[in-house]
């Protein structure tokens, strides 16, 4: 496992899906110029992850296998998307809108962590987490390509919900930031090398920019 030069886990995400773009990248690094509210808000991201609040052992075991899928994550370390999931869910921190034909996102989420595990319990004969990765992938695909209710809900709906969710915690933590570039947060430092490719010291140049690991994944 590496690591940044702050010490912190780096992401292993392979050259050939698109990792290591920009090497030497260490946003956790410039925490130091981070006043006390930034730190606050970043640094619980990347310590212990807090206790579940919202989903239950089992719904966890479920999650954390779908996120996992939905993010590519094959090993540690992880970031700890369910965990951030369910601090959100926990807090009533929703995205202020849900889709008209999908109940609130926490009963949303409860309802089709359950419908995945009934999925895989009556097709493949074990909990979703049990199964294996490619059976896993497919239950997913065919739930992605589904047209119309799924378990009584709309199936582009649900997969909407896991990806938003999924997604959002995923780019809020610092490692997934050096993996994609971004230099975390400048306040109150700020920014004064504004412009087209042009950078602050902190940030490093993209040594591979015509690179797309969509393309690389449609054409392997």
């Amino acid at each position: 496992m590496s690591a940044s030069s702050s010490g912190q886990p780096k992401l292993p995400l392979s050259v050939d899906h698109g990792g290591g773009r920009y090497p030497g990248l260490d946003t956790l690094g410039q925490s130091s110029h981070w006043d006390m509210a930034t730190t606050g808000v970043v640094a619980p991201r990347v310590g212990i992850p807090v206790g579940l609040r919202f989903f239950t052992q089992r719904e966890e075991a479920v999650a954390c296998a779908l996120t996992d899928q939905l993010l590519g994550q094959h090993e540690d370390p992880r970031v700890p998307v369910v965990r951030m999931i369910d601090s959100r869910l926990a807090e009533g921190q929703g995205d202020g809108w849900h889709h008209v034909d999908m109940p609130p996102d926490d009963l949303a989420w409860r309802n089709s962590l359950a419908a995945l595990e009934e999925d895989a319990c009556s097709r493949l004969g074990a909990p979703f987490a049990d199964c294996s990765w490619p059976e896993q992938e497919a239950s997913l695909r065919a739930i992605q390509r589904w047209r119309g209710a799924w378990h009584g809900m709309p199936a582009q709906s649900v997969w909407s919900l896991w990806t938003r969710y999924a997604d959002t915690a995923f780019y809020a933590h610092p490692w997934a930031w050096d993996e994609i570039g971004f230099g975390g947060p400048a306040y109150p430092r700020g920014y004064k090398h504004l412009g087209l490719d042009a950078r602050e010291p902190w940030e490093v140049k993209d040594i591979r920019p015509t690179l797309d690991p969509l393309r690389l994944r449609e054409n392997p």
